[in-house]
């Protein structure tokens, strides 16, 4: 396998597994849960609470009219795998942390936007709280995302903190021997 398919094939497999595991799971909560039942798993920390999501992350445009919604869910989620895209084929060949973290937000955003146009909302089911303080509700898909942006930014981080270049000293003032050392071809 020549180098540039195995690193497609890290997208695409990263990828396809998160879709099916994003949406497996959505649709084992959809077919055992009544919508907005919780079941607590981990008493005052963690539930499985089914809930659907009409808007974006923290229910940003929940609101908005549903074409709307559906339009610019389904019209930015092909913006960003488009840009994913290009981010992935520009990266290094030997950069395996950055090709698995986008992959990881690729498949992610490939899970949610298929709840879009299956649903016109998206599944969340992962609760977690700390007494009354509750993390809003999410998925798979999301999970994947946050980690891969994470990811991202660690590995952005890093590489900027290896690149950055060393301090410059100031230059020494030139003193009347240094004048006269230099020849026409240093001036």
């Amino acid at each position: 396998m020549n180098p540039g398919s195995y690193r497609w094939g890290i997208l695409l497999g990263v990828g396809l597994v998160i879709v099916v595991l994003d949406q497996i799971t959505k649709t084992l909560v959809m077919h055992t849960m009544h919508l907005h039942e919780s079941i607590p798993i981990i008493a005052g920390f963690f539930n499985l609470t089914y809930i659907r999501n009409p808007g974006a992350a923290f229910g940003m445009f929940a609101t908005t009219n549903s074409a709307f919604r559906l339009i610019f869910f389904v019209g930015t989620s092909i913006f960003a795998l488009g840009l994913l895209g290009t981010i992935f084929y520009r990266m290094h060949p030997a950069d395996l942390w950055g090709q698995l973290s986008v992959a990881g937000i690729f498949g992610g955003a490939i899970g949610n936007l298929l709840d879009r146009l299956q649903y016109g909302e998206v599944v969340d089911f992962l609760d977690f709280h700390v007494g009354g303080y509750h993390w809003p509700a999410f998925n798979v898909a999301d999970s994947a995302i946050s980690v891969g942006v994470v990811s991202l930014l660690i590995l952005f981080a890093m590489d900027n903190k290896r690149e950055s270049p060393a301090p410059i000293e100031p230059a020494e003032e030139d003193t009347p021997n240094d004048k006269e050392k230099r020849t026409s071809h240093d001036l």
